[in-house]
């Protein structure tokens, strides 16, 4: 893929920051729901909590789960991090992409099956405990950027520094 022009470049990242933290937002609403749905005596408050919380699965968990997958590969292919060039980026990708996975395939059918049975179970509570937790660790990772680069970066950045050095001796050669 070619690399983004950097009007463009800053644009995806700020929708795919916005839709990134959304996601984590998203999830750490459903787990107050689902924390509120499990542990309510009342049986209004847990219809209530699990009707919320199917109504966000049904019309928002998808679209921001693919939208940050989708902004994150974009950003990855068209920016010189790559996708697998850093163990950051590698992990970030990995994980987004199990995480969107587990959201369209377990999350959302948990709660439509809670929300249709007007039952709250404990898996209401740890599915979102451990989303949150996971977008939680791709945020740190995205900041701190730890690990390096992965054998094909070492690899990329060997080839390219080498090409630089035979550029700049044909460069003193010519003059």
């Amino acid at each position: 893929m070619k690399p983004l022009k950097r009007p463009v470049r800053r644009g995806i990242l700020a929708a795919h920051v916005a839709v990134s933290v959304s996601w984590l937002g998203l999830t750490v609403g459903l787990l107050t729901l689902g924390i509120t749905a499990f542990v309510s005596g009342d049986p209004a408050t847990a219809e209530a909590a699990t009707r919320s919380m199917k109504t966000f699965g049904d019309w928002l968990v998808v679209p921001v789960a693919l939208l940050s997958l989708v902004s994150g590969l974009v950003l990855s292919l068209g920016t010189p991090w790559g996708l697998a060039r850093h163990r950051w980026v590698w992990t970030k990708f990995w994980l987004t992409l199990v995480t969107t996975g587990l959201s369209i395939f377990s999350l959302r059918p948990g709660i439509n099956a809670a929300a249709a049975d007007g039952v709250a179970d404990i898996d209401l509570v740890i599915a979102p405990s451990v989303a949150t937790a996971t977008y939680l660790f791709i945020t740190a990772i995205s900041v701190l950027k730890p690990w390096g680069l992965t054998r094909r970066g070492r690899r990329l950045r060997i080839s390219a520094s080498s090409a630089k050095s035979v550029d700049a001796r044909s460069l003193r050669q010519t003059a």
